[in-house]
């Protein structure tokens, strides 16, 4: 019992340390390996996506536009061939819902991948960690760099760092808005020094966070800030891939030569090298067990695995396992938060794929005529109403409009074919009639069409209700 309270007041004063020492700049040494090779595909193909996506252009038919572009002034969301409007609001929810599941999902399975190779503090930390190796040296260059006093080397190696990163912040900031704004536009009134005030306000605040969060913050982001850190738990159990360090195999540790035999030593496989917390971008020992720090990047794994290859020791001193696995118990891959995760996100994604594919590429919205209910014209009942037809295409089309109705109900308007440019909304006023001694009492519901002139199997229908004089 004593050593359990003691235990506790350890782990106490540990966190009250924690968030009130003084911070220590964490300089990671840099790490080759399996993981680090993936770490570093996943960083050169992120970023080629969000800097080249928004030059690439694609041809529509009629015009050639930026292939992912948001336009909020004209409400109008481009993702390659598909156009989005806010009546489509839906899917896009859909494929939001679909992502967080995703995270979900996988962190189930194999913990804090999105953390460790996918998670854009991650990726630009990286780049900046090189940006910063290259100016100032390796590890222990930059320690003592910072160590030492201002001198004029000093000084213009932070001044080039620096600038170096605030050039690849402004860019960030730049491409960002970029996905808002054409970007080919903005990039030529950049230069030009002709930007609009808000897009010069969102350029500046992205590179301005870009340059804190990669640049200063790091891991603090990831410790304090990121709530995903928090929440992982709820999501992790005894069968989830984390990164371990098998305690069995390693201690006690203690330095020895290459030579010795750490049995006759009393000694575990760890040689107590710190290397694993040398290259840890958050600064921790992976070796006093999971913590919420750990944002599974596999460097640990990999300096060990080194080590453990130049000492002439077995690999996976420190390897991706399960905590079932670590005490010699089965790990299963399948258990119900697995299976439930995976048939609602396939059902999700079934679900918007279809939603997507089949939606209409037209929209009709029907407006009643407010000052003037229904005209008496003797023989014959009018309504008149204003109908708004949208073309959710990316070419121009023509549209056939008509009434479904058990009675005999008449449509007249200045053209049955309406012409409505590409991705614009077109009114059209038109007149609906129905001989007075076919009129109900109390009106009749019936239904506008809209129907596609080209594809008549395309048609969209609006309901509506006539009214007239009460009897």
């Amino acid at each position: 019992m004593a050593e359990t309270l003691q235990s506790n007041q350890s782990q106490d004063s540990a966190v009250e340390k924690s968030l009130y020492e003084r911070r220590q700049r964490i300089y990671p040494r840099q790490v080759r390996g399996l993981f680090a090779s993936l770490r570093l595909t996943g960083v050169i193909v992120l970023m080629g996506i969000f800097y080249g996506l928004p030059w690439l252009q694609i041809n529509t038919g009629e015009v050639v536009r930026q292939a992912v572009l948001w336009n909020l002034p004209d409400r109008k969301f481009h993702i390659f061939t598909l156009t989005f409007w806010p009546q489509d609001l839906i899917y896009l929810t859909a494929l939001l819902i679909v992502a967080a599941l995703s995270l979900f999902f996988f962190t189930a399975i194999a913990g804090r991948l999105w953390c460790g190779y996918a998670c854009p503090q991650t990726v630009w930390t990286e780049v900046f960690l090189w940006i910063e190796r290259k100016v100032e040296g390796n590890r222990s260059q930059q320690i003592k760099l910072a160590n030492s006093p201002w001198t004029i080397e000093k000084i213009m190696k932070r001044s080039v760092k620096h600038g170096l990163w605030i050039v690849l912040s402004l860019w960030t900031g730049l491409t960002f808005v970029g996905y808002f704004t054409p970007i080919r536009e903005l990039f030529y009134r950049f230069t030009e020094l002709q930007l609009g005030a808000w897009e010069t306000f969102w350029i500046l605040f992205y590179g301005f966070a870009t340059y804190g969060n990669a640049g200063w913050l790091r891991e603090q982001l990831c410790k304090y800030m990121c709530p995903y850190a928090r929440f992982q738990s709820a999501m992790f159990d005894r069968d989830t891939l984390i990164i371990s360090y098998d305690k069995e195999r390693g201690e006690p540790r203690g330095a020895r030569r290459k030579s010795a035999d750490p049995a006759s030593l009393g000694l575990g496989d760890c040689i107590n090298c710190t290397m694993c917390v040398q290259v840890c971008p958050t600064g921790i020992d992976i070796r006093e067990g999971l913590q919420i720090e750990c944002i599974g990047c596999a460097a640990c794994i990999d300096v060990c695995d080194d080590v453990m290859d130049k000492m002439g020791y077995s690999k996976g001193l420190i390897r991706y396992s399960t905590e079932n696995a670590m005490e010699g118990l089965r790990t299963r891959v399948l258990r119900p938060r697995v299976i439930i995760y995976a048939t609602i996100l396939v059902t999700l994604l079934i679900g918007s794929i279809i939603g997507i594919s089949q939606r209409p590429v037209m929209a009709l919205d029907v407006i009643r005529d407010r000052n003037v209910l229904y005209r008496d014209l003797g023989d014959k009942i009018e309504n008149v109403f204003t109908l708004k037809i949208l073309n959710k295409t990316e070419i121009s089309q023509q549209y056939l409009l008509d009434v479904n109705s058990e009675l005999p109900l008449t449509l007249f308007a200045a053209d049955p074919v309406v012409n409505v440019a590409a991705g614009q909304v077109q009114e059209v006023v038109v007149r609906a009639q129905i001989p007075e001694n076919n009129m109900p009492a109390d009106g009749f519901g019936f239904e506008f069409q809209l129907q596609s002139y080209r594809n008549p199997d395309q048609f969209v229908t609006h309901e509506s209700r006539f009214v007239g004089p009460r009897q």
